[in-house]
């Protein structure tokens, strides 16, 4: 989660404020949020450049640098202030100085042109005083939106300390709501779509006690079936009364459906595996968006979306190149940490975050691997600048972030907690526009363990692609580790909240186990494999329906200890893949009584901050039960999982951008942030909002969502940081998950099977095997010639071959017809071979169980490839 971002535009607005004649007859509203700073923090106060906000005894005490020549060069204000045009306002606030001076108070135009609507000056003394002024609003922000006030503080040649208190704007007519929630349908269905052949439900809200009937029609507005609802009964987490609708008998794959019952009817939605495939590469997309250090190029992501490097050195930035400890840690020396991903709406990075979601992007790519898909990675799936490198785009894009962690390690070994700007990033700013300087916070055990545990996997993944860089991180992973172990207690400092989330954690035992979990997988060292097995974590202990996130960590370990090969007793990796199903059972159990059915504990916190990510954690967790036993009923509610965010939910909301037609749109996002500058874009397509969080930690949503239902407390409002912000580990999750449903989703186009059929068998060796593969024309006509074209699991490595001009670039291997062999005949075939190494340097031997994959090229498909080795190596 992040701490209370602020919102803070240019130093130029409000310089041109004049004073307007008050009207008359203005409503009791209060315009201001948290005036009076009763919560503890200053937001949604925002500081500008050479001010530093604190909250201390109820005040708002901002520190400011002197010697600026104007009043607007030093700013503290509050964006998304209502104004009506013609009403009018008085403006009131208590105020001293510890060094005498004047102050203006003014109101405007948060966004460009940067329009005044009054100011007034103020002599300020060392002692409390009352001040107030009266004006009528010239401008028309009725809704939020981009009306602002701020106080001037500049033009002084000393440093001071200006303290504020019981700030009011009062005025208006129309009562303050800022952005609506979106409507609600009546009928809950996923807007975007349902698989076919697996299980398609819907929600009717409705307080009747008998069935109702429902239709499902089609485009054209057809009636396809009908059937009676369900009825549930009152849910308590969305307070809906709730009807079950249940349509997975009708199966035919289509766009444009809706469903019915009387006169409501939901959004439209289709039936079709293509928008989880879709979602698979708009999840990972998000990455790229989010690098820093590095040009976003419009060949990648269009015009919209593209921008210059952010946090290069390039004025106005201070960049990321020499960056120094925050003052009070004075470490004595500076760090190169340009790249990295910004890790949420801030410009922050984050060690503890980024390693999470760094480990799932990592961890897609192994599980795939090992029991599943990994060509939907290959080189050249993604739209990345690296695509064409012969290495699987998924791993492109987690070394990003991967480089970035190995710069975050300290001389000594341990690694910085973060880096992120000295005050709050203004809301909204471009990444090349920040002009703050750069700051590191300390470093920290768990921050340490995420680099040992980050580098240790990439290690893993690397070796058969770059050896040396794959030596490089278990090196850093090792001195990482050793580091950790000589600081065990070494915790982030729960108040180190100015600029970026503090992200403090207490406990750091999970992170031990999870560090020495990916160490012991990757190099079989005794003494890791001795950290492993006498933690309280060991055997998914500590796995249950709450989840893992950044700061609970250990299931993490277990994950790779129940994926790859490793020397422990299989007694005790089977203890782990039993916790997994068990625990989804619990969340299936809890889900049949849902009104939206979801794999969510809200036993004991509520919904939090980052609902949305606990949801797909949980999610995995069914993911891997279903790879652990093959149980289609963890299949399904990985599924359900998905159907609920992306609408069927009490909101009717899809909470990823761009799918859907109520999609969430306005993020909070220094630079997605078109609600407040409308020259800058909304959220892109596959970008995952935070979701509902009954706590409430934002004043937008405090004063719009007040005595919310758990479920309903969300809005899209780009100020709403606390429901609706964005982060890398919540998107990874996302990732995880969207790529697991696209690879059993299975197929809405009919794969053709009439043109070729693909067979082989292979013996083994101790280090390899040997293949035989015939490929037969099943078509009606002949092939001039043919290429085949598969996917190795694992380290597998194409040694040499027969009959075929074969090559490899990572796993993705190719063949392609000889001269005297590319012309066959219908009804005959042509008979070719290779041999391979399988073996795993790492730990125990990869014996692959994903088999040839993804079919051939041209006119040729594979039906049905076998596993590969076969079943009885």
């Amino acid at each position: 989660m992040r701490s209370q971002p602020p919102r803070l535009l240019a130093a130029t607005l409000l310089v041109a404020l004049i004073g307007v004649t008050p009207a008359a007859a203005a409503a009791d509203y209060e315009r201001v949020l948290n005036g009076g700073f009763d919560n503890g923090t200053a937001d949604p106060w925002w500081a500008g450049a050479g001010v530093t906000n604190r909250v201390t005894g109820g005040e708002l005490c901002a520190s400011v640098t002197g010697g600026t020549t104007n009043p607007w060069d030093a700013l503290v204000g509050q964006n998304g202030v209502p104004f009506e045009s013609g009403q009018s306002y008085t403006f009131s606030f208590d105020a001293r100085a510890t060094t005498a001076q004047p102050v203006t108070a003014a109101a405007g135009e948060s966004v460009s042109p940067y329009r005044g609507i009054a100011s007034q000056q103020f002599s300020l003394s060392t002692t409390k005083q009352r001040f107030t002024f009266s004006f009528t609003s010239t401008l028309d922000f009725p809704d939020a939106g981009n009306g602002q006030v701020a106080f001037q503080l500049g033009g002084q040649s000393f440093d001071n300390t200006i303290c504020v208190d019981n700030v009011s704007l009062v005025g208006g007519v129309k009562p303050p709501g800022g952005v609506n929630p979106n409507p609600t349908k009546k009928v809950q269905v996923d807007l975007v779509a349902y698989a076919p052949g697996l299980p398609k439900r819907a929600t009717l809200v409705s307080s009747a006690t008998t069935p109702q009937t429902w239709t499902l029609k089609n485009s054209a507005g057809a009636a396809v079936a009908s059937g009676q609802s369900v009825p549930k009964g009152a849910d308590a987490t969305s307070g809906d009364p709730v009807h079950l609708i249940d349509f997975s008998s009708y199966d035919t794959p289509g766009t444009g459906y809706t469903l019915s019952v009387g006169a409501d009817s939901s959004y439209p939605f289709d039936i079709s595996a293509d928008a989880f495939k879709k979602l698979r590469y708009d999840s990972l997309a998000f990455f790229y968006h989010q690098r820093s250090g590095t040009p976003i190029d419009a060949q990648y992501v269009g015009t919209e979306y593209a921008r210059p490097a952010g946090h290069v050195n390039v004025a106005p930035n201070q960049g990321d190149n020499n960056v120094p400890c925050r003052a009070d840690l004075a470490c004595g020396y500076t760090l190169d940490v340009r790249g990295g991903w910004y890790d949420a709406g801030d410009h922050g990075k984050y060690v503890v975050n980024g390693g999470i979601a760094t480990w799932q992007l990592l961890n897609a790519y192994e599980r795939a691997s090992r029991v599943g898909d990994a060509s939907a990675y290959r080189d050249g799936a993604l739209n990345i600048p690296e695509k064409a490198n012969g290495v699987p785009d998924l791993l492109d894009e987690a070394r990003w972030e991967v480089d970035f962690l190995l710069k975050m390690q300290a001389p000594d070994g341990m690694a910085h907690h973060k880096i992120h700007d000295a005050n709050w990033t203004a809301l909204p700013t471009r990444p090349e526009l920040d002009d703050q300087p750069r700051r590191l916070s300390a470093t920290s055990t768990a921050a340490t363990l995420n680099l040992a545990a980050v580098a240790a996997q990439a290690s893993r993944l690397w070796k058969t692609i770059d050896a040396p860089y794959s030596a490089t991180l278990l090196s850093a992973a090792r001195k990482a580790y050793t580091a950790a172990k000589a600081n065990p207690a070494k915790l982030a400092d729960p108040n180190d909240g100015t600029g970026g989330g503090a992200y403090n954690d207490d406990t750091v035992n999970d992170e031990f186990y999870w560090a020495a979990s990916e160490l012991y997988a990757t190099t079989g060292d005794a003494a890791y494999r001795t950290d492993v097995t006498a933690s309280p974590h060991y055997k998914a202990a500590s796995l249950n329906r709450g989840g893992f996130y950044w700061g609970g960590t250990a299931p993490l370990g277990d994950i790779t200890l129940a994926l790859v090969p490793n020397g422990l007793p299989a007694a005790d990796v089977a203890a782990i893949k039993t916790a997994f199903a068990t625990v989804a059972d619990q969340h299936l159990a809890a889900m049949s009584s849902m009104g939206y059915a979801t794999p969510y504990d809200n036993s004991t916190a509520g919904y939090v901050w980052g609902s949305n990510s606990t949801v797909l954690n949980n999610a995995t967790v069914l993911a891997l039960a279903h790879d652990f036993t093959g149980a289609a009923k963890y299949r399904d509610g990985v599924f359900e999982a998905l159907h609920y965010l992306l609408g069927r939910n009490p909101l009717s909301t899809s909470y990823v951008a761009g799918y859907g037609d109520q999609a969430v749109r306005n993020v909070h996002h220094r630079f997605w942030a078109h609600q407040n500058d409308p020259t800058l874009p909304i959220a892109p397509p596959g970008s995952l909002s935070g979701g509902p969080n009954s706590g409430l930690q934002d004043p937008v949503v405090q004063r719009l969502l007040a005595g919310c239902p758990q479920q309903k407390c969300w809005v899209d409002d780009i100020g709403a940081y606390s429901v609706n912000e964005v982060a890398v580990n919540w998107n990874s999750a996302l990732a995880w998950v969207s790529g697991w449903a696209a690879e059993k989703a299975g197929n809405t186009t009919p794969v053709p099977t009439s043109d070729c059929e693909v067979g082989f068998t292979a013996g083994r060796w101790q280090d390899g095997l040997s293949a035989q593969v015939k490929i037969t024309n099943t078509g009606k006509s002949a092939w001039a010639d043919w290429k085949l074209a598969f996917a190795l699991p694992g380290t597998q490595r194409v040694t040499n071959g027969w009959s075929a001009t074969w090559s490899q670039t990572g796993r993705d291997v190719t063949a392609t017809s000889m001269s005297w062999n590319g012309r066959v005949e219908p009804g005959k075939s042509v008979d070719i071979g290779f041999n391979g190494q399988y073996h795993d340097h790492t730990v125990g031997t990869d014996h692959g169980t994903a088999g040839v994959r993804n079919g051939l090229y041209g006119p040729l498909v594979v039906r049905s490839p076998p596993p590969w080795p076969p079943p009885s190596a």
